[in-house]
């Protein structure tokens, strides 16, 4: 998998939490929690992409 992939998935996570954040009038804490998703969801991504090669 791409590192490009990985940074879309990243990108993906933080708009979908400043998302929920604004519907909850919290968006820095929408967009922490998506940042933190995010890098774990490349976390894994890279991992299973290291585990295939």
């Amino acid at each position: 998998m791409s590192r490009g992939v990985e940074g879309l998935v990243f990108v993906g996570f933080m708009f979908i939490g400043m998302g929920i954040g604004m519907l909850l009038d919290r968006v820095a804490v929408g967009t922490l929690i998506g940042m933190g998703i995010g890098f774990i969801a490349m976390a894994i991504l890279r991992i299973k992409a290291s585990k295939s090669e």
